[in-house]
């Protein structure tokens, strides 16, 4: 059996301070045990007093058909005697022969099977146990035989009721004991059915709210049970008829006269009234720890329902429960928190009422402190604690040995305070056992504890070396039972020269066990339990082993498996290996079936030719002798279907990592592979956590083939390593595993220096050492530092050295400016140095250079490169690493220019030790200046002097601009900005021009503008620009005419997204044209209203162009046709008449014809002649002038051929002829009638303020004339050569044709 501990109190002496004994706790005691136990052979020299055991309930009912067992059973060393009184005086059970006691037990057997009654033997008994150290009692049994009474016979009356009517049929059981459970039956012993209109009450009535007629019968039968003889009884069977008012009025006209009969009245509806409990009030009271029950029924029509509520409080929700349809409610577990006032409420659609219920709860007493048993050893102070409570509170009295403690035997050691008994200073003859009695009007308590003096050296009580196997990661008990008096303190230790274990990790029980809760494998071992007391020291070991819990790897899988198919269920067990495991299957929790389709491997369950009955769950169960574990598929069978393709993806993650022959270096790590998914696994890659220093960051450790499973790996030192592990196949890498468990490596020196060492002094008289730290894996250990040292390099100190913590600079002061030092660090930690350091090369801090450059030389190359020479500085006047040298230079400002804006310097930097450089980009014709400077790494030093050159001219960049302005049908004005960069002084422009693309003439006319010729006439700063021009014109301008109308198109060649208009007139008359704007940019047009058998002229010009038109076209619209309305065609002098109209007409035809074909004058030929200029003569085709034509009949020279004198000049008196008198001004037509002038021309107006020509430029005049020869004749033209000049002196001449026989073609393309 189990031993009890209670941590020992320490209390103050009773002499010294009396009133504190009071507030002091009682010593725990140790209770003997007295078994038949491994325990109870090391105490058998023990002597204790008695305790019961064992004993009858208080009120003990029996059933007197049998023999009356009163039970008493104790234990005690010696063993007790046990003696009976009955009804308070002393049974001696000697003397009655029906009467005997169980050996070895105080249990009584009275025999009242053969002879006697049990009522013989009622009464109330008391056991008492007692032995050499004092006497137990048991309670006192009142002992009293069942009774099970028969209904007293009664006749009862059927009943007749009105249907509607409440009836209550009364059950009134009898008397019996114990009391009987009451149900409604009928003949046939089926239970009556109830609902919310028919119910029974807790008396055991029966409650009929209303009546209906289906609740007639003649077998309401009310039954009672007594359950403790196994009887029932039967009261009397009851009539019921309910009948309706029809009924009830012929029952009462049969049996009374006419006079006395009014009838009876249906029964109406009605509100609720209480069948039970009575009135509006009532009041219930109920014993803490029963079942309290409360109950209303109502009767009215409609039937009512019952509701509750109490009355400035809430139900308890977890203890309070609705019974016989919510017309009972029960409070279960009842204490003194719930009196109060409960209503019921009944309520129906006419009304509602509310009966109140008062409870009271009382309380029989109940323990808060029952004594408990003590074991002293001599000398020693204790307490018995007697403390109980009830409604109404209980009285406490004391009892000695089972004698009033008053009239007990004195025990100077032994004081009563109420319900403590304090003992001080106790001897041997201080054992007895003591009772407490807590009593009121309801019940009463009593229990026993003894004192026992005992003086025992301290005793383990579980056996040595007793082994514990615990499954990792549960909780272990290893036991101490101990025993002694005094009572020993219980210390626990692991290993031989382990510290005692505290209870922040260890919970040491107060019967000396100790748990681990959490056990682990590093906490296996050997422990050693230590008991103490004043007398002497108990110690005892006992062994602890860690095995690793039986896991399920492979669990089975949810199978659908087609009929007559087979499945496989996998069940890998992984289990620790000193344990032995059994696998066993199970089919919905049953064996498998007896049948050979069956078959069971190490890890495998085969079921072959499945069939639909062996569908269910499959369950596979690994159990060793510490741990059972279990994992579950379910088997589908189903009607066979196509078998689907295999489904490829990457690994599933590896599992069950474990980590074992863990070294300081290396440890070996082995998991299980996860489902390869159709895809075989080709390598696994396993990665490494540091938690101590870079923790939830995983690092690449190693990579093992797909075949593996374990792997050898190599550790650093001081690093708190988790290893998880991915799987890889021709699909992808798989997710990684779990990690592993946590394995920490043990602490050592560092094993690599720092890097990227360096020396830099920051200042000129220090040195600034900087490296790379170490970082947190490779410290190897805790208390990382540096050993920094340091000496000049060219000279014999010795080496200075200090240590430093975990940083990456240390900065030396004091140090001559650049000089070299020899610099190493050295790491280190708590468990040593890392290996001896490389030593580098430094420098101390750099100043800047003392002294420029000299003899500075600069050789311009050409107009934007110079070469710049200088001799090279002392090495110690630099005064640290040579940079290289720094040109500035800039342009040289006059002061206005320096007063406008900031002088902008270019840097030039040369690497190195170079002595020359190249300074390219710059301006030509500019004036420079520059100086040298020589750089370290501080900065610059002094420049060198300035140093002035300058740069030749250059060509100039292109004019800043070129634009074109006022075109027109012959000139266009180009307009340029000069060049932003000129490079030098401007000496003139060139500008050059060419036909369009696609024109007949090709060749490129060149004006040359210079200096020297044009001096105070083109500025150079003007510039030279080059155009194309621009030669927009419509041409093929053609007529199909009709009686009214005329269809014009034409060609047009120019830039795009131009709107055209045609203007028209009669040809030859003075009438101003008429004008209609063409659609968009159509190149045909559509003349409308026009005069039959009319000549008309047209051309057709752009808008905003300046004027530019097309050549005029003649066309004649058809002759006027007869109206069809008037039929005169008939008539003959109409005939005749147009006969002489059509004659007049073709003679008339036939003189113009013949008229135009011999070339006649025209008026345009007049006005020539009217302005003949006799200094103009024929042009000779030798000399590129116009041949001399004439019309076929006078043969005179043209005199108004283009001729161009010699020398290639025209005097400004020639050019007296102007374009006005050949139509309108400079922009307008000519109109000579049957005719057409082209006007093509090529010039440029410069506006700035000089005008220049695009024609051979004449030296005096400014004047410029243009002359081409003649086009070739077309076999259908007659052309005319004509020269028409402007009346402006400074505008050119232009050569005209004019055609006779056809369209006019220009006879000039610029």
């Amino acid at each position: 059996m189990q031993l009890k501990i209670m941590p020992k109190k320490k209390c103050l002496s009773a002499g010294r301070v009396p009133l504190i004994l009071f507030l002091c706790q009682m010593i725990s005691a140790l209770e003997v045990p007295l078994d038949h136990g491994e325990k109870a052979k090391l105490l058998e020299d023990l002597v204790q007093p008695p305790t019961i055991t064992q004993q009858s309930p208080k009120d003990y009912i029996i059933d007197p058909r049998e023999n009356i067992v009163i039970q008493c059973e104790a234990k005690g060393k010696p063993p007790p005697s046990f003696s009976w009184t009955r009804n308070g005086t002393h049974f001696d059970i000697d003397k009655d022969p029906l009467v005997t006691m169980k050996p070895g037990s105080g249990t009584l057997i009275i025999n009242i099977m053969s002879e006697g009654k049990a009522e013989t033997y009622e009464g109330v008994y008391q056991c008492t146990a007692r032995n050499e150290r004092g006497a137990a009692i048991s309670n006192n049994i009142v002992v009293r035989p069942s009774r099970s009474p028969l209904w007293t016979k009664e006749k009862l009356e059927p009943i007749t009721l009105q249907n509607g009517q409440p009836l209550v049929l009364p059950c009134r059981p009898p008397i019996g004991l114990p009391p009987a459970i009451i149900f409604w039956m009928d003949n046939s012993f089926q239970r009556l059915p109830q609902s919310e209109r028919v119910s029974q009450g807790l008396n055991g009535d029966l409650y009929f709210s209303n009546v209906l007629p289906e609740d007639t019968r003649e077998d309401y039968i009310c039954y009672a049970r007594f359950n403790h003889t196994q009887t029932i009884q039967q009261k009397q069977p009851i009539s019921l008829k309910v009948i309706s008012v029809d009924e009830l009025n012929d029952t009462i006209a049969a049996n009374l006269s006419d006079t006395e009969f009014y009838g009876a009245k249906s029964s109406k509806e009605r509100p609720p009234t209480f069948l039970t409990p009575e009135g509006n009030a009532s009041r219930k009271e109920e014993l803490r720890g029963n079942v309290l029950s409360l109950e209303c029924i109502a009767e009215g029509l409609p039937t009512p329902l019952i509701y509750w509520i109490k009355e400035d409080g809430t139900l308890p929700a977890n203890r309070t429960f609705y019974r016989n349809f919510q017309k009972t409610l029960q409070i279960i577990q009842v204490s003194e928190a719930d009196s109060g006032n409960y209503q019921c409420i009944a309520k129906n659609t006419l009304g509602i009422i509310r009966h109140t219920i008062s409870v009271t709860v009382k309380a029989a007493p109940y323990w808060i402190m029952a004594p408990r048993n003590l074991v002293l050893s001599p000398g020693e102070d204790g307490t018995l604690i007697c403390r109980a409570n009830g409604n109404p509170k209980p009285r406490i009295s004391w009892l000695t040995n089972g004698v009033p403690t008053e009239i007990a035997p004195d025990d100077p050691s032994r004081r009563i305070d109420g319900d403590t008994i304090i003992f001080s200073n106790v001897q041997e003859r201080s054992s007895a056992v003591y009772q407490c009695n807590a009593s009121n009007e309801y019940g009463y308590l009593l229990a026993n504890a003894f004192v026992n003096v005992l003086a025992e050296l301290p005793r383990i009580l579980t056996p040595a070396n007793t082994l514990y196997q615990v499954i990792a990661n549960r909780p272990a008990f290893l036991d101490c039972a101990f025993f002694g008096s005094p009572l020993p303190t219980i210390e626990w230790f692991k290993g031989a020269k382990g510290s005692a274990l505290h209870e922040d990790i260890y919970v040491i029980h107060e019967n000396g066990t100790l748990e681990i809760p959490v056990a682990q494998k590093d906490n296996s071992g050997t422990y050693t339990c230590v008991a103490r007391n004043k007398l002497g020291v108990a110690k005892n070991e006992v062994h602890l082993e860690i095995k690793d819990p039986t896991r399920i790897l492979k669990q089975p899988e949810y199978a659908v498996v087609q009929r007559g198919g087979r499945v496989s269920f996998e069940c890998k067990v992984k289990h620790d290996h000193t344990l032995i495991a059994t696998v066993t299957w199970l089919k919905d929790n049953g064996e498998l079936p007896n049948d050979e389709r069956f078959t069971v491997d190490k890890d495998h369950l085969v079921v072959t030719d499945v069939r639909d009955s062996d569908g269910g769950i499959y369950t596979c169960v690994a159990n060793t002798t510490l741990d059972e574990v279990s994992a579950s598929a379910v088997l589908s069978v189903v009607a066979p279907t196509p078998t689907p393709a295999p489904i490829y993806d990457v690994p599933s993650p590896p599992f069950d990592l474990e980590l074992t022959d863990q070294l300081d270096k290396s440890v070996q790590l082995s998991w299980t592979p996860g489902d390869d998914n159709n895809s075989p696994i080709t390598k696994f890659i396993i990665e490494y956590e540091d938690a101590m220093h870079e923790a939830g960051l995983w690092h690449h450790q190693a990579e093992v083939s797909g075949t593996q499973t374990t792997a050898q790996l190599k550790l650093s030192p001081y690093v708190n390593y988790s290893f998880r592990v991915m799987a890889e196949n021709s699909i992808g890498r798989s997710l990684p595993s779990e990690a592993s468990e946590q394995y920490q490596t043990k602490a050592a020196e560092p094993d690599k220096n720092p890097t990227a060492v360096e020396g830099l002094g920051s200042e000129p008289d220090n040195l600034v050492i900087t490296w790379k730290p170490l970082n947190g894996f490779e410290s190897n250990g805790p208390g990382l530092q540096y050993k920094v040292s340091w000496r000049q390099k060219d000279g014999d100190d010795e080496w200075t050295s200090v240590v430093v913590a975990n940083v990456s600079k240390y900065i030396v002061s004091g140090t001559p400016t650049f000089v070299p030092y020899l610099i190493k660090v050295q790491a280190l930690n708590v468990m040593g140095f890392a290996p001896e350091p490389a030593v580098v090369t430094g420098h101390s801090g750099e100043d800047l250079p003392m002294v420029a450059p000299g003899n500075v030389r600069v050789n311009v190359v050409n107009s934007t490169l110079a070469e710049v020479h200088w001799d090279p500085v002392p090495l110690k006047s630099i005064r640290g690493r040579l940079q290289g040298y720094r040109i500035y230079y800039w342009k040289a400002q006059s002061a206005s220019q320096r007063n406008r804006r900031h002088l902008e310097k270019k840097i030039l930097t040369f690497q190195g030790s170079k002595t020359h450089g190249m300074l390219p980009g710059l301006e030509p014709f500019s004036h420079y200046a520059l100086n040298v400077r020589v750089v370290n790494g501080k900065g610059e030093g002094p420049a060198s002097p300035d140093r002035a050159f300058s740069t030749p001219e250059g060509v100039p960049s292109a004019p800043s601009s070129l634009k074109i302005v006022n075109p027109t049908l012959d000139s266009l004005t180009l307009e340029w900005d000069p060049p932003s960069r000129p490079n030098g002084i401007l000496t003139e422009y060139t500008l050059k021009y060419q036909p369009r693309p696609g024109s007949q003439i090709t060749e490129e006319g060149v004006t040359t503008v210079d200096e020297g010729k044009m001096a105070g006439i083109l500025p150079p700063d003007v510039g030279a620009g080059k155009v194309q021009a621009v030669n927009p014109r419509i041409s093929n301008l053609t007529a199909a005419a009709a009686e009214t109308s005329a269809n014009i198109s034409w060609k047009y060649e120019g830039p795009e997204h131009v709107n055209f208009y045609v203007e028209y007139g009669v040809a030859g008359s003075k009438e101003e044209w008429r004008k209609e704007i063409v659609n968009g940019s159509r190149s045909f047009f559509g003349l409308k209203g026009l005069m039959p058998g009319t000549a008309y002229k047209v051309r057709v010009g752009a808008e905003g162009h300046s004027g530019f038109v097309s050549s005029e076209a003649v066309f004649e619209t058809g002759p006027a046709m007869a109206s069809r309305q008037v039929d005169i065609a008939t008539q003959g002098w109409f005939i005749g008449l147009m006969c002489a109209v059509a004659l007049l007409i073709l003679i008339l035809l036939i003189v113009c014809f013949i008229r135009r074909n011999k070339g006649g004058k025209y008026p345009v030929k007049e006005k020539e002649d009217a302005h003949a200029d006799p200094e103009i003569q024929p042009m000779k085709e030798d000399d590129g002038t116009f041949g001399e034509y004439s019309d076929a009949e006078d043969h005179k020279p043209l005199k108004k051929g283009s001729r161009t004198p010699s020398d290639r000049t025209v005097k400004k008196e020639d050019s007296d002829d102007s374009l006005v008198d050949y139509g309108e001004g400079v922009n307008g037509q000519f109109n000579e009638d049957g005719s057409f002038i082209g006007q093509y021309s090529a010039f440029a107006i410069l506006n700035h303020k000089q005008v220049g020509y695009l024609t051979t430029l004449d030296e005096k005049l400014g004047h410029l004339q243009v002359l081409h020869p003649l086009l070739p004749l077309h076999p259908h033209f007659s052309l005319c050569p004509k020269t028409i000049c402007a009346n402006s002196p400074k505008l050119a001449c232009f050569t005209t044709c004019l055609l006779v026989t056809g369209p006019l073609v220009p006879a000039l393309h610029p």
